[in-house]
Parts: structure tokens; C-alpha cells; sequence
């Protein structure tokens, strides 16, 4: 029978699934090895050909190591909280949940016709309150710690507080709020509950502090900076504006460190890596306090300049060795001092200001290097090291969140230090000679002496940063200072389709729910909009209240939170007790390979190594990082197909399109056309005309009989009708053939565009491949026979190039090379049992229904196919001990003779002169010398 790839697919499929074929034992004598996607969300829209891409190499991947005796985890579930599901029940009054299940369906029955090797017994949902639960432990187990310096990790809040009962701070290195007061033990005995509540709060590691964050008020909810472009929202395209909200934060700076040293121990691409450093962004350098001076106050010249003021404006940098040039410094707009500090008849103009950079995101405060904007407070600061008077400025390119909200501006060794200076005419202090400028200012390091730079004239580098830090630190000005550009992680949304939060207040405080209490359910509310005063979706909610009185907490968990610890759920789906076992944890210990999407880089992959080490330091876990190894696929790109609108004279279109290669000939327009109306480029007429009732009437002008459509590489978005579903080419071609095509197109990593016209000759080799096994009539047909040298050869040659580009993620070659393979075998006649097994086997990741079928075929056991072994390269097969001679009859070449590589020259004359097809090209003439080259050419004169 021809291959018939339907009945095939869908036998096997429901085979594994009836015998859960793919589950993973949950201990084994086996070498363990854990393979993980990226969690999807599951939209509406269900998958196109570039959503799989990924899953089908992890699952080559899984495949291929079931084949080599490890016991593979290979899981698979959905990020399924999110804003999607929630604006649709905005819009429609439908409940998230019943979206969500929809699209759920949908992604599961795509995903399991693609034929994935996914353990579907430890399929997890974050929306499930069995899931959640354990996403609000964790988030308990946060605000009951904080973190030890001294210890370098997090401990139980409890060992904080026997400190405090001790010794009061005087023995607490933590990380921790700035404002933190200083008490002895004898204080803190005396401090009210509210007051120790207060004061604990500001070391816990999840905690509620004023964040500027990106509001919209179209939405209704705060957004993460991914989600906000040129200051509108991704979806709806809705005004952003920054605006000041009491938040839940998470202290993941105090990680900053760890998370650095981690990424040398991982084998992760740079490119991701590097992302993360520049995010956390650790710089040495100096903190340095400018005091606050009034525009009346005259400057006292003393030697001591420290602050005379109680305010005064405490600024990070990295050269402090270039203090004496500081010409102004500039706050954040949104800095809580800006108000106080700014002059009545400065203040219209800072208000507008304000208003202005309310509308800009930060990311494109950090991004904007092209405009100079900022206003002048009407304040002056005091150089604790000069003791000059600056004008204290707000510009947007300062943010609140980063450091302290405050740059000092120099203008002689800064370029947009520099460009601020000029544009609004303030001073620009040269602290350097011309000869010496700019050395110092490139790279410090290089020898170099300061001129007019106060008392560090005449010192080089290392010597002036030293003195100086040593000379601030003493007159309480500064000290020597590591920062990290990484802020602390703000943890709420002003949502309703996400994890409740798992805290009430009470007297304006927050407590933690009980543990017996979780998971704490989203309740049921009659609209997901804000209230009518503002408050998010959660306060519509009836008779939602804690058993202690006062009131839950409305915002819900980022969309961040169930993605930071699924991989640990996998490890044990259905533990009622734990977020997984001890020895589940200790069994799977870690993810070997996690494929998944670049873009992640500096959100769900930083947050999971923070959530990870948290885990790690109270015990829970063991791993200091979650992923061993990190894979990012490409994107695959559109192959998007145009039709060319003609225009009159007047340029207004007509309802005529004319092919590709003639449209010079015309004034036209390029419209998108839908792709799946098109076939080699060439436009299906009668499907265009009945695509859209204004193509109906279309007249066209063709060429050799053909209307050619324009193609042009883009985006794949439903806008330019260039998204190919993978559920029509499955049922054209099949799963096998989209598998093999998908990895055909290009190296893994690599973005590349897609193209139907290819996938043809995926399914001719699938097809020749079934062949092999088959005789002319379609009936199966294999032989016991001995096998030959050359099928063996070409047999090792596949078994060693798999093995390689598998273990290299190359997969790409080795589409290639199996065609090249079957192609071999086809003209060696083969049909030998043990060739055709050992090929079948090595192609089953790539193509695993048509393998499956074949084994049975074959006369092995169902279903044994995946835990086989994967067959062993042996290269002798490959040392050649034969050669295909070209033999030439007066230097033209006439026919290829094999012959054995340990024949000497007369045994060569003797077989050559004995073959009849030589015989045939002499007709009859005698030689007159035959010349050998071993291993090369037989020429024969005549």
C-alpha cells in the first residue's frame, strides 16, 4: 500500500496516547535528562508554522535521548493567567476561564497532531487553583524572609527578628530599605506591634513601597515595559503615563550579585547573557551627598564642605574623580522631592515638564538620546568637594527607580552631559588639560595627571578615586560605593485574570492569609473593569472578605509569577502537599535543555533564576540555577505574496490587477493577497475573487496565462495575511513531512522565511522512504540476507552524521543527509531487514508515525520503538577498501570500474581486460598500455 500518512498519523497518536507511551518514570536507574519549552500562552488564534518550531527540535531532542537510555522528562502545559483572556472579557462579558479553556483545547489538539513526545500526565495550567496555590506559598514564603548579607542568602524572617530581640540593628547586615531606623534591643521591646510591622516590612523580600510605574487608564492596570511601545499600549494601542502607586515590590537586587556569577556557570547564548549583565548593570563607583541650599544663601568657603543641611541630594557615580566638574545635577521628574524643591517661579514650567514625561515609557526615557529637554527647579546644591553652588535641574532621561533618582552633570566628560549644558547655557568646567583630557577620560587607567582639579592636581587614576572616597567618607560627603542599575521587581496588577495575592489588611497593615487558607480563589465579580472609583476589578467582588477581619489585597500577581517555578510542578504535577517532593526535586534536580524565544532575556528568565536561588537558600531546592542550557530558536518569518492594483491617470485604483512582471508597465499599488490563495506564487483567480466581495468583479492582465504575485519576506501577522496554519499543510502532507520541513528550513538558532513551495519535496522523500520498504505493486517486502558492504557503509555514514548534528542541534543537516541516505539505498536495491530497522530507528525523531508503523511492519513489538537503542556507529563500515575507477580510453573517459584498493597493477589489467562493458568500448581495437594510478585512474591507449 502507498503511504498512506492520515490513517498512519492518527493510529499512532492515539495509540500514545491510550498508553501513555511518553510518561516519565518518576525515579529510574537511568540517567536522567529534562528537556522544557517555554511556557506558551494559549491565544485564540491557535498556532501558526512559526510557533512549533522550537517544540519540534526539543522533541527530536527528547526522542533521540529515550533512544540512548536516559529517562526523559519532556513536559508541557500553559501560562494561562494573562491580559488577552481578561480584555476579551472586558469586551464580551464572558468569564477569562472559558476563553482560556478554549484556547487550551485548541493549542492541545494542534499540538498532539504534530505528533510531540509530551508527558501529558504532568500537564500544568497557571490558572488552576491547584497550581496557583503553590505560586502564593511562595510568595508567602517571600515576605516570611529576608536576606542576610553576612550569610549571603535568604533566611526565615524569624532569625531576624531573635536579632532584634539581641542586639537591635547593631549586628544586622541586610539588604534592605533605606530608611530603616536604628534602635537597641531595648527599643524593640517597646515598640508597638503596628511598629514592628512597619519596620519589618522594609526587610522583608516581597514588600509594598510607592512605585512609579506605567499606568493606563484605558486598561485599567499597570504594565511591564514590554508591554508599552512609544508610550501606548501593545494591545489596544492605549496612552501610557508614568504615575506614582503604593505596589508590591520583590527585592531581587539582593541577588544582583549572585545573578551575575551565576551566568558564568551556565551554558546559555552571550548574546542572552550579556542582556542580563547590562540589566543588572553592577558599576563601582562613589556615592556622593550634594547639599540643598536656598538661591539666598551665601556659600561658606571652609575646608570642611560636608552638608550643613538636614536635605540634601545623594547621587551614584562612577568617576568621582571628576567632581570638580559637576555643572549642575538633575533629579527625576517624578522624584518625591521635586515638589518641595522647586521655586514658585519655577514651578508652571516643572509642572508642564511633569506632564510631559508622563506620557513617555521608560523605556523610551532610556532610549531617547536624539532630543535635550529638561526645567530648572530654581534650586541650587552645594559641591561637597568645591563647595560651588549648582542648579538643581529635572530632565527625563533620569529615572526614580534607578540608583537614587539623581545624576550629577559634567559636562567636560560627558557627551550628553555636554549636549544638556550647551542647549540650556549653563557652565562647562574643563578639569582637565587638553593633553591630558582625553586619556583620562577614554580610560582612567592610562597614566595621566589632573589639572584644575582642586587637590587631586598632580595625581594619577587609582590615587585620586582612593583619596577621594577616603576624604568623603570622613566628613560624612560620601563613601565608596558598588551599585546595581537592576531595580526591585514590582509584583502587582491592577487586573482580575491573575493569581490573588495572598494578603489582607488590617489597620492599614498587611498580613499574610493562613497556609490551611490557600490556594486563595479568585472570586466571582460582575464586570472585570476597574470600579467606578478607580479600584482594580477585585473590589467589585461580594462578600470577599477575610476571616480576621479588614480586607484582601485587589491587586492580582503579574503574569511573571506561575512562569518563575513551573519547571519545579513538572517535576511532581499532582502533589497535594508540596509544590513537589523532596525526591522529586533531588531525582530531576535541574532542566538539561530549555528551548524557548530570545525575548524573554530580562523578564521571565531573570526572574526564574531569582525565584530559583530563593528556593535554593531555604532548602527546597538544590540547584543554584534552573537551566543547564539555553536555546534560542528563530523566528520564522512570512513569505508574504502581493497583487498590483492599477491606478487611472488620476491615480485613483481600479478594480484591475496586473502580474508582477509587468506591473512597470502601469501605475499601481501593492495589496497584501492571503497567502493560502496562492500556489508557487501563482494567484488561484476564482479563490482571490471570492476572498473579499470587493475583488469580485477583478480584471486581470496576465502573463503566459498566469496572474505572478510579488513576494517580499515580513513579519508573520494576520495584517499581512501571510500566517500559514499548520493544520492545513498536516492535512495535505502530513505531521511527518511538516516536522522534517520545519527543521529543513534553516539552523535552529537562525531566523529564516517560510515557504510553502518547499515542503513538496519533504513529503516526495517521506514517501521514497516508505518505498524502500515496499516493491512496484505497494506490497512489504524485506529480505534476511546478509547485507552489503556498501548499505552498510551508507547505513554508518547516516548513523554517525544523525548522532553529531543531534548532539549539536543541527538538524537542519540532517534532513539533508537522510535524503541523501534513502537516495543510497535506493539505488543499491536495497531491502535488507537490519539496514532498513537501523534506518527506521534513526529517522523515528524527526519523523516518528511513519517509523512507528514501519517497525510493526518490520515484525517488532508496538509501541517498543521509542526505548529501543539507538544503533551504534561502527567505522569500520567506513574505511574504504574499495574504489569506482574512472577508466579512460585514450584520456576520454568511458565507465567506472569497482575494484578492490589491495589490487596490484596486473591483477587490475587482468579484471579490466576480462569485463565485457570495457570489451564494448575497444571494438575489437588491441591495447597498446594501460596506466595505473592506485586509488585513482585506469588510462588505457590504444
Amino acid at each position: 500500500m502507498d503511504y498512506q500518512f492520515k490513517e498512519i498519523e492518527q493510529k499512532w497518536q492515539k495509540f500514545w496516547a491510550d498508553h501513555q507511551t511518553f510518561k516519565a518514570e518518576s525515579n529510574s536507574e537511568k540517567p536522567k535528562y529534562y528537556v522544557l519549552d517555554m511556557f506558551p500562552y494559549p491565544s485564540g488564534a491557535g498556532l501558526h508554522v512559526g510557533h512549533p518550531l522550537g517544540y519540534i527540535a526539543s522533541d527530536i531532542f527528547s526522542r533521540y535521548k529515550r533512544l540512548k537510555g536516559f529517562n526523559v522528562l519532556h513536559p508541557m502545559g500553559y501560562d494561562s493567567f494573562g491580559l488577552p483572556a481578561e480584555q476579551y472579557a472586558i469586551q464580551t462579558g464572558q468569564h477569562p476561564a472559558i476563553t482560556t479553556e478554549a484556547n487550551i483545547a485548541t493549542y492541545r489538539r494542534q499540538l498532539d497532531q504534530i505528533g510531540f513526545s509530551f508527558d501529558w500526565s504532568r500537564e500544568v495550567r497557571t490558572s488552576e487553583p491547584s497550581y496557583y496555590k503553590w505560586t502564593q506559598w511562595i510568595f508567602m514564603q517571600l515576605f516570611n524572609s529576608w536576606y542576610n548579607i553576612e550569610n549571603d542568602r535568604a533566611e526565615d524572617i524569624s532569625t531576624l527578628i531573635e536579632k532584634f530581640n539581641a542586639s537591635g540593628t547593631a549586628d544586622v547586615k541586610a539588604v534592605c530599605d533605606e530608611d530603616t531606623r536604628v534602635f537597641l534591643p531595648s527599643d524593640w521591646a517597646t515598640f508597638t506591634e503596628e511598629e514592628r510591622q512597619i519596620e519589618l516590612l522594609k526587610y522583608r523580600l516581597t514588600y509594598l513601597r510607592e512605585s512609579t510605574v506605567n499606568w493606563c487608564p484605558a486598561l485599567g492596570t499597570v504594565l511591564a515595559n514590554d508591554e508599552v511601545k512609544d508610550g501606548f499600549s501593545e494591545r489596544g494601542g492605549f496612552p501610557v503615563e508614568q504615575k506614582k502607586m503604593m505596589q508590591w515590590s520583590m527585592r531581587i537586587t539582593a541577588y544582583s550579585d549572585r545573578l551575575l556569577q551565576g551566568l558564568d556557570t551556565i551554558d546559555w547564548p552571550e548574546p542572552i547573557k550579556e542582556m542580563q549583565r547590562n540589566w543588572i548593570g553592577r558599576s563601582v563607583g562613589a556615592s556622593v551627598k550634594f547639599a540643598v541650599d536656598s538661591l539666598q544663601l551665601a556659600v561658606e568657603e571652609t575646608e570642611n564642605l560636608a552638608p550643613k543641611t538636614e536635605k540634601y541630594i545623594e547621587v551614584f557615580t562612577t568617576r568621582v574623580d571628576t567632581i570638580f566638574g559637576v555643572s549642575y545635577l538633575v533629579l527625576a521628574p517624578e522624584h518625591e522631592w521635586v515638589a518641595e524643591l522647586t521655586t514658585p517661579e519655577q514651578k508652571q514650567a516643572v509642572e508642564d515638564y511633569i506632564a510631559l514625561t508622563k506620557k513617555k515609557s521608560e523605556l523610551d526615557r532610556m532610549a531617547d538620546t536624539k532630543t535635550v529637554s529638561g526645567a530648572f527647579t530654581g534650586t541650587y546644591v552645594v559641591n561637597p568637594v568645591s563647595g560651588e553652588r549648582v542648579q538643581l535641574w529635572i530632565a527625563d532621561y533620569v529615572l526614580a527607580g534607578y540608583g537614587t533618582g539623581a545624576v550629577m552633570g559634567v559636562p567636560s566628560g560627558d557627551q550628553r552631559d555636554w549636549l544638556f549644558a550647551t542647549h540650556f547655557n549653563l557652565p562647562i568646567v574643563q578639569i582637565l588639560d587638553a593633553q591630558k583630557d582625553i586619556d583620562i577620560q577614554a580610560d582612567p587607567t592610562k597614566e595621566g595627571k589632573y589639572i584644575n582639579s582642586g587637590f587631586i592636581n598632580g595625581m594619577e587614576y587609582k590615587e585620586a578615586v582612593a583619596f577621594l572616597n577616603n576624604w568623603l567618607e570622613e566628613r560624612g560627603a560620601g563613601r565608596a560605593k558598588v551599585n546595581f542599575r537592576q531595580r526591585d521587581a514590582i509584583f502587582g496588577r491592577q487586573r482580575y485574570w491573575g493569581e490573588p495575592i495572598p494578603v489582607y489588611f488590617k489597620d492599614g497593615l498587611p498580613y499574610l492569609v493562613k497556609e490551611e487558607e490557600l490556594p486563595l480563589l479568585l472570586p466571582e465579580i460582575d464586570k472585570y473593569l476597574p470600579t467606578d472609583t478607580g479600584e482594580p476589578p477585585l473590589a467589585r467582588a461580594e462578600n470577599w472578605l477575610p476571616k480576621d477581619g479588614g480586607h484582601y489585597e485587589l491587586s492580582t500577581m503579574p503574569g511573571w509569577a506561575g512562569s518563575s517555578w513551573y519547571w519545579y510542578r513538572y517535576m511532581d504535577a499532582n502533589n497535594d502537599s508540596d509544590f513537589a517532593s523532596k525526591e522529586a526535586v533531588e531525582y530531576w534536580k535541574d532542566v538539561d535543555l530549555y528551548i524557548g524565544g530570545s525575548e524573554h532575556a530580562t523578564g521571565h528568565l531573570l526572574y526564574s533564576r531569582f525565584w530559583n536561588k530563593f528556593l535554593k537558600d531555604l532548602g527546597y531546592t538544590k540547584e543554584e540555577e534552573p537551566f543547564k542550557k539555553l536555546i534560542n530558536q528563530g523566528m520564522i518569518q512570512g513569505r508574504s505574496n502581493f497583487v498590483y492594483r492599477v491606478n487611472d491617470e488620476n491615480g485613483k485604483p481600479t478594480n484591475t490587477y496586473v502580474s508582477a512582471g509587468l506591473r512597470k508597465e502601469y501605475k499601481t499599488s501593492a495589496l497584501h493577497v492571503d497567502v493560502n490563495i496562492v500556489e508557487n506564487d501563482t494567484l488561484d483567480l476564482t479563490k482571490f475573487k471570492a476572498w473579499r466581495e470587493e475583488y469580485a468583479n477583478a480584471e486581470f492582465i496576465l502573463e503566459g496565462g498566469k496572474y505572478i504575485c510579488g513576494v517580499e519576506v515580513e513579519k508573520m501577522s494576520k495584517s499581512k495575511f501571510n500566517v500559514v496554519n499548520p493544520d492545513d499543510l498536516i492535512e495535505r502532507y502530513g505531521a511527518d513531512t511538516l516536522r522534517m520541513y520545519e527543521m529543513f528550513l534553516g539552523p535552529l538558532e537562525q531566523s529564516k522565511p517560510w515557504n510553502t513551495n518547499g515542503i513538496e519535496g519533504v513529503f516526495k522523500f517521506l514517501r521514497k522512504f516508505w518505498r524502500l520498504f515496499h516493491n512496484e505493486a505497494w506490497e512489504f517486502t524485506v529480505s534476511d540476507i546478509e547485507p552489503t558492504k556498501a548499505e552498510l557503509k551508507s547505513l554508518h555514514k547516516i548513523i554517525k552524521k544523525v548522532q553529531d548534528d543531534i548532539e549539536r542541534f543541527s538538524f537542519n543537516t540532517s534532513v539533508s543527509s537522510f535524503m541523501i541516505a534513502v537516495n543510497e539505498l535506493t539505488d543499491l536495491k536495497c531491502k535488507n531487514r537490519q539496514i532498513l530497522k537501523d534506518m527506521v530507528i534513526i529517522l523515528s525523531p524527526y519523523a516518528p508515525h511513519i517509523c512507528e508503523e514501519l517497525w510493526v511492519l518490520l515484525g517488532n513489538e508496538a509501541g517498543t520503538l521509542s526505548y529501543t537503542a539507538f544503533p551504534t556507529f561502527n567505522p569500520e563500515y567506513l574505511v574504504e577498501d574499495e574504489f569506482a575507477y574512472p577508466v579512460s580510453i585514450n584520456g576520454k573517459m568511458k565507465m567506472n570500474l569497482n575494484l578492490s584498493l589491495t589490487l596490484a597493477q596486473p591483477e587490475v589489467e587482468n579484471i579490466l581486460l576480462a569485463d565485457e562493458q570495457f570489451q564494448k568500448f575497444l571494438d575489437g581495437k588491441p591495447t597498446k598500455k594501460i596506466i595505473f594510478v592506485k586509488g585513482k585512474i585506469i588510462n588505457v591507449v590504444v
